[in-house]
């Protein structure tokens, strides 16, 4: 009775199972069924195609995610570039000295916080001396102070080009990339000035810059992980797609029913092969126009093609295909062997028509 009531559930899980697949065929499809899928394309069902959704825009689903402290962002600056000087010209030292002299104008320009004139002073001084990167890094520096973030990275990085360890080069730049939420670029230039000089302002910077940087990274990791999740499913789906496609494909090269004659070991190969990826037992039955026996066993055998429809019933005459017989060996007629997933798995040999069918059955 116990037994009786556990398939009574089964049953009725299986009812469930398939109204559902009723309501909505594209249920099919989940990954979780695939075997149930699979047996019904082995049955020959045909199967509603997999239903074409919308791609996921990973980018959508975790930008919202980023919360950055973006309350110190200032709009692009897009003034002309200011004047540089020309690198391959030829600095004397008196041209040296009065660069040095507009410096110190500039540095007292910016004391008194007129720091438009300094900008002017400190252009006389790199037009006087072009080689030297400090005049670049501090002009950069007032810029940064006029908000002028795009027209500071361009001195920030002529005076990198000029001197690779300048620590001023490095920080104005980092603190102009802040301004315009570079946030990684910043931090990275920012690590290099505090590792060449450290000073508070530096600190300072950091403190707002990595939290911003370090949450661009956790986004970044996040989306590379969602993108690879994404392109595993596609993957995956594309698998299937292919394996549905082949089972179909491998569907039309049998006939239900009827019993396929086999004429070159290619023709089998292809034949076994189908069935195989329809998960179907093959019969392969070798026989003879002149044996006797088989003339008794071809109409049962023809018969159990009916009987049997997802079985695929082969039949090879030894005299028209020697090199079938030849490589399986086939030393009298009628034998029967059993392929099941690309293995012999039983032989019949003998016009028994009993065992033939017992065969069939148990190994379908």
């Amino acid at each position: 009775m116990e037994t009786e009531i556990m398939e009574r559930g089964k049953i009725g899980e299986l009812r469930q199972l398939i109204e559902a697949c009723k309501s909505n065929p594209s249920f099919i499809h989940d990954p979780s069924l695939s075997f149930f899928k699979s047996y019904l394309l082995s049955l020959g069902a045909r199967i509603p195609p997999h239903p074409k959704t919308e791609p996921v825009d990973v980018d959508d689903m975790v930008e919202s995610d980023i919360d950055l402290d973006d309350s110190d962002l200032v709009e692009p600056d897009n003034d002309p570039p200011h004047k540089m000087g020309d690198p391959s010209a030829q600095v004397t030292p008196d041209m040296i000295d009065a660069a040095q002299l507009a410096k110190s104008r500039a540095l007292d320009y910016i004391s008194q916080n007129k720091l438009d004139q300094a900008v002017d002073q400190l252009t006389e001084a790199i037009l006087l001396n072009p080689h030297s990167a400090i005049h670049y890094a501090t002009r950069a520096s007032v810029l940064l102070k006029l908000n002028k973030p795009n027209a500071a990275i361009r001195d920030a990085d002529t005076a990198l080009k000029i001197n690779q360890d300048s620590a001023k080069g490095y920080k104005v730049r980092g603190m102009a990339r802040a301004m315009l939420g570079l946030w990684e670029e910043a931090a990275s230039d920012l690590h290099v000035a505090s590792e060449l000089d450290y000073d508070e302002d530096i600190g300072m910077a950091l403190k707002k810059v990595e939290p911003n940087a370090r949450k661009i990274q956790d986004h970044r990791r996040k989306y590379e992980r969602l993108q690879k999740h994404k392109e595993e499913k596609r993957a995956e789906l594309k698998r299937q797609q292919e394996a549905e496609a082949q089972v179909q494909e491998a569907l039309s090269a049998l006939k239900d029913g009827q019993v396929i004659g086999i004429h070159s070991a290619g023709e089998l190969e292809k034949k076994l092969s189908a069935a195989s990826k329809t998960s179907r037992l093959a019969v392969l039955y070798f026989t003879a126009t002149w044996c006797g026996p088989c003339r008794f066993i071809s109409p049962v055998y023809t018969s159990l093609a009916g009987k049997y429809p997802k079985v695929v019933f082969l039949k090879v005459d030894i005299d028209k295909a020697p090199d079938v017989a030849g490589s399986w060996n086939v030393s009298s007629v009628p034998t029967f062997f059993f392929i099941k997933n690309g293995k012999e798995v039983d032989s019949v040999v003998g016009a028994d028509n009993n065992a033939l069918e017992r065969k069939i059955a148990q190994h379908e």
